[in-house]
């Protein structure tokens, strides 16, 4: 990819020395990279986002379809960091400077490594997912009623209506003929909030203790049910063959932390009333990504007896709903 003069940027915002470049990551399918910089006595993570179509997409997915919505996922973010990342309770990286250009978006920010969040984790332990549960319960409290202005009408990277192709490749016939169901139940659930979209456990660092947590990568930022979230990190931070053991002990988790949240963002709203109509949608918003996920890549490890069987249950579940 052709090289930015990041130079000339941090003299624009200020800084006097750019001392050191690490390039971290570049971003998914070859849009951009992530990058920290040295400055002056600190350091700040810019995210470079170049807009022209990749030659290839990872999984094969390349089409005009996947490229817009990619496009559209960095203009969320964009307008995430923009509008709201700085108001955020749950902690994630401020930003510093937002800059939309013909062929480029740019965003530098906080470096959490600078902050003292400066470990990631390939496997978690309690402490971490404890930690994440809690990021998720203030987020989720913070903001519901949001209308998700400059954001996805419905947060999440594995929406049904952003993957037609996907669906189409879906062999589960059952499955298939409940996922405008699945979808409804969702989109309808009372206390829409704003979900992460793609909160698993590599978007999330870490204190040193891994007590503490903050988020980052908003592409997917949108309105929806809370429960997606916390489907979609269960399935990237637990074994498969510990989710059916562990999964009350997530969800109490999580809605021990929510109450405390609710009665500091919602006063208004009775927690109970919240959790009676929350918790039983966590195996429909699994079996929604169950939907996306058999048909993306269906060889794929999450795909396993616990989410076969939860999906089954959502199914079941269901039939409760007009």
């Amino acid at each position: 990819m052709d090289s930015y003069d990041y130079k000339r940027l941090m003299e624009t915002l200020g800084f006097q020395r750019l001392s050191s470049y690490e390039a971290l990551q570049t971003l998914w399918g070859g849009y951009g990279e992530l990058v920290r910089l040295s400055v002056d006595e600190t350091s700040v993570v810019v995210k470079h986002i170049q807009l022209p179509k990749p030659e290839h997409h990872p999984r094969g997915w390349n089409s005009d379809l996947s490229h817009q919505r990619k496009l559209r996922s960095y203009q969320v973010e964009l307008n995430w960091y923009l509008n709201a990342a700085n108001h955020s309770v749950a902690k994630v990286p401020n930003a510093i400077h937002v800059q939309r250009e013909e062929n480029e978006l740019l965003i530098v920010m906080q470096d959490l490594k600078s902050l003292g969040y400066s470990e990631v984790v390939k496997h978690a332990e309690r402490t971490h997912l404890r930690a994440c549960l809690a990021w998720f319960a203030q987020f989720h409290a913070q903001h519901i009623g949001h209308q998700g202005e400059g954001l996805w009408e419905q947060g999440t990277y594995w929406h049904l209506d952003t993957r037609p192709d996907e669906f189409a490749a879906l062999s589960d016939e059952r499955l298939k003929s409940y996922a405008h169901k699945i979808d409804k139940v969702l989109s309808q659930a009372p206390y829409q909030t704003l979900v992460h979209g793609d909160g698993k456990l590599a978007n999330f660092c870490f204190t040193a203790d891994g007590a503490q947590a903050a988020a980052v990568d908003f592409q997917y930022i949108g309105r929806g049910c809370a429960m997606k979230d916390i489907a979609l990190f269960m399935s990237s931070a637990v074994e498969p063959d510990q989710c059916a053991e562990m999964e009350s002990w997530v969800l109490d988790e999580y809605f021990t932390c929510l109450k405390v949240a609710l009665a500091n963002h919602q006063p208004d709203l009775k927690f109970e009333d919240v959790e009676r109509a929350w918790r039983p949608l966590f195996a429909i918003a699994w079996a929604d990504f169950q939907r996306f996920v058999k048909g993306w890549s269906p060889g794929h490890w999450k795909i396993n007896p616990y989410t076969e069987q939860l999906t089954q249950n959502a199914l079941e579940q269901l039939k409760a709903y007009p």
